[in-house]
């Protein structure tokens, strides 16, 4: 195998040889009797010593420099195998500096790339564990039903129809799981185009609270609105707005007590943006699930979710999908025992 030489040993080699030249020189000009002898011994020996002299700057000034470069090299194994928690030095020359810096941008950008897939192979596990689980409960509780039913367990009338009832619960609950997530699948491949109207604020708040009159009436919750009349117009997919603010009153509604009160408000905030928020009474959320109540299948209280109680933690994910197609943010104020808000922004603009 070929030896390779190393990078001290190379520019060593390389000032050696230069030295070495200005010897024959020397010589030849001596030899062809241009130089008398004391002054080619003068020439020589001045010659030498400088060359001495050389070699030991060389050896001080490149052995920091060939020390970096073995750093280097280490660190580039290491980022071969894997490991992107590198920074190398910036020093010596102009060059040097700019190399070590293009390197440690390339492995900040590998190591947020690899946390990133990292991160959403997790959450492709995590959505797939608690899709199948959601999936799985209902079809256990509609088989176990159907086959009471099928085995003639059932003889009073009223536990046959209560059964005919949970089954078909069971049956709404599945079909509403995967509606929910059909349409947040398509949300994520842009699949839905956004239809751009102008909606007036005030008869968009009051479509939504028409269409969940039925649930607001069920557990006697007032709804107070507060809109400023000039509060204007929006830019909003009609359809997907409706169903953005329809998944917020629902989830206000789950959690708030019988006869409490909700508030559904609306304001201008800075840039002309439009703010939409709903306060309820509910139990509130303690302050270390906040960041993560728009996560897919989450449930602060994941008991609820599962005694049919809540809905499969889909629905602020849907919501904040539609919101950020818009151009605009979601959020969440709560604290334990006081309720929640929870807000979104719009642009006053047609998004393109």
């Amino acid at each position: 195998m070929k030896q390779k030489l190393h990078f001290r040993s190379y520019l060593m080699l390389l000032n050696g040889i230069s030295i070495l030249i200005i010897l024959v020189s020397v010589f030849i000009i001596y030899r062809y009797m241009l130089l008398s002898w004391n002054e080619y011994r003068i020439i020589t020996s001045i010659t030498i010593g400088a060359a001495i002299i050389s070699l030991g700057v060389h050896a001080l000034l490149i052995h920091p420099l060939a020390k970096w470069l073995r750093v280097l090299s280490d660190d580039t194994e290491r980022v071969a195998q894997g490991d992107f928690n590198i920074d190398v030095p910036q020093i010596g020359p102009r060059e040097f500096q700019q190399l070590a810096g293009q390197f440690n941008r390339m492995s900040s950008r590998l190591r947020n790339m690899f946390e990133k897939l990292r991160a959403s192979e997790e959450a492709r596990s995590e959505l797939i564990a608690n899709v199948s689980h959601d999936l799985r409960t209902p079809m256990a509780s509609i088989q176990s039903f159907v086959e009471a039913l099928q085995d003639d367990v059932i003889q009073d009338q009223a536990t046959f129809e209560r059964y005919l009832q949970t089954i078909r619960l069971e049956t709404q609950r599945l079909d509403a799981l995967i509606e929910d997530l059909f349409q947040l699948s398509r949300l994520d491949s842009g699949v839905i185009e956004l239809r751009q109207q102008s909606i007036a604020v005030d008869s968009l708040i009051l479509e939504v609270l028409q269409s969940h009159f039925m649930l607001l009436t069920e557990k006697r919750i007032e709804v107070k609105v507060q809109v400023p009349d000039d509060i204007g117009r929006i830019w909003v997919d009609d359809f997907e707005m409706k169903r953005a603010l329809g998944n917020l009153l629902q989830n206000a509604i789950r959690y708030s007590p019988h006869s409490s009160t909700i508030v559904f408000e609306a304001s201008k905030r800075s840039s002309n943006f439009v703010e939409l928020s709903l306060k309820d009474q509910g139990p509130g959320i303690a302050e270390q699930e906040l960041e993560r109540v728009f996560d897919r299948f989450y449930r602060s209280d994941p008991s609820r979710g599962r005694e049919g109680g809540g809905g499969a933690g889909l629905g602020l994910a849907i919501v904040q999908s539609i919101v950020r197609r818009h151009g605009g943010e979601l959020g969440v104020e709560s604290r334990l025992g006081e309720g929640s808000r929870f807000w979104l922004t719009l642009p006053p603009n047609r998004i393109v």
